[in-house]
């Protein structure tokens, strides 16, 4: 039995591992395959559809929703054990089951239901979100992308940046602004975008990791029918902040194909008496990581009862991502030399260096460290805000509406 485990934890549990012993050797990857690789979008199709099959592509989800019907613990064992393998689940498939698929529960149509939730489930369709801009990341409210309405349809120009996997996505979660004369927040409107309607440019950004899992995205006269708008025009800021909440959720979670406590333990006992210096941090982090798995059980309980994850949940994305950051620091300074020139023989050493190399991005992506902070301070501490100027000026007022 694991630890921590209930009976009935530790029985789903083995059945999960059975289940992936069986079924995620086809799927498992190289860590030398390029994330920006549409090969490996469409092996997350069908690891998708198979995972769905048996029932694992939302646990939690009720059973009418296309779910399983379990609880909250029973998706983290099984990411937990997913995580043992290098399985193609990446944000083309997350955006869409973690992201798109609860936003849609929570504001969509009865209709909007039925076309996307089950397909996004069954790996039939992958997402994209196209929320930063380049004058619009922290502050998101002061995205300059706009819609106008004409007829039932809606036209949309501007540009969106850090779209990840924006080149395998078949449909993108979108917000625009639709009134600028309004306080930013205010002039908001959220849809679903088909990604092979005219007028989308989607160009890849090259990384320091030399892959290209990001893009641009240049959206010009792109048209939008009014059926796949998501809430209330100009009520997008509360469908938004769903979505990132449930975003802070799941990047807080378990991280396929990046390095884990565990594996920083195996660098450890190899190292001997030489890894003696780092063994209060590597006890800190172990702490640190029994915490956060806790604290992510709580936070999916209180989703399967029906509540939208609040700002608590910044705090385990806000952990999480420098934790990788400093295990895999620990890692390249014990394994030395081979972990910065020969990663490509040794396997454990790459996975370090990849989850190093990513962590600056995590530490970025889904809200930065400052951001999450402040957030945290002023949602769950209650402590006074910071200064917002422009809280009650029409957004084409200020220097970024212009």
């Amino acid at each position: 039995m694991d630890f921590n485990d209930t009976p009935e934890e530790a029985l789903f549990r083995e059945e999960v591992r059975t289940w992936l012993n069986d079924n995620a050797g086809d799927y498992r990857q190289s860590l030398g395959l390029s994330p920006g690789d549409t090969r490996f979008a469409e092996l997350g199709r069908d690891w998708q559809k198979k995972k769905a099959q048996a029932g694992y592509a939302a646990i939690s989800l009720p059973k009418e929703q296309g779910g399983m019907g379990g609880t909250p613990m029973q998706e983290v064992i099984f990411a937990e054990e997913e995580g043992r393998y290098h399985v193609p689940v990446g944000p083309f498939v997350s955006i869409g089951c973690h992201l798109a698929v609860p936003t849609i529960y929570t504001h969509g149509t009865a209709e909007q239901i039925e076309q996307f939730a089950y397909k996004t489930l069954m790996g039939e369709l992958l997402w994209c979100q196209m929320f930063s801009e380049p004058s619009a990341g922290s502050d998101l409210a002061g995205l300059r992308t706009k819609a106008v309405r004409d007829g039932d349809d809606w036209v949309v120009n501007g540009q969106k940046v850090w779209t990840s996997w924006a080149h395998t996505a078949d449909w993108g979660i979108l917000i625009v602004r639709t009134d600028a004369d309004v306080p930013k927040h205010k002039g908001l409107t959220y849809f679903l975008l088909d990604m092979k309607s005219p007028g989308i440019d989607v160009r890849p950004i090259k990384q320091i990791s030399g892959e290209s899992e990001f893009n641009e995205v240049f959206l010009t006269d792109v048209r939008i029918p009014d059926r796949y708008r998501i809430g209330d025009v100009n009520g997008g800021w509360k469908v938004v902040m769903t979505t990132l909440m449930n975003e802070r959720l799941n990047v807080g979670g378990e991280s396929k194909g990046l390095p884990s406590i565990g594996e920083l333990l195996d660098v450890v006992r190899g190292a001997g008496e030489d890894a003696a210096p780092y063994h209060l941090d590597v006890a800190r982090h172990v702490a640190t990581d029994m915490g956060l798995k806790n604290f992510r059980a709580r936070l999916l309980t209180s989703v399967s009862r029906g509540e939208t994850p609040s700002a608590m949940s910044n705090m385990g994305k806000l952990v999480s991502a420098n934790m990788l950051q400093d295990i895999s620091a620990i890692a390249g300074d014990i394994l030395g030399m081979d972990c910065a020139f020969s990663a490509e023989n040794n396997e454990l050493a790459k996975k370090f260096q990849y989850g190093y190399i990513w962590a600056s991005a995590l530490r970025i992506a889904g809200g930065t460290d400052e951001i999450l902070r402040n957030q945290i301070s002023e949602r769950v501490l209650g402590l006074p805000g910071d200064i917002r100027v422009d809280k009650d000026i029409a957004f084409a007022q200020l220097p970024a509406g212009k």
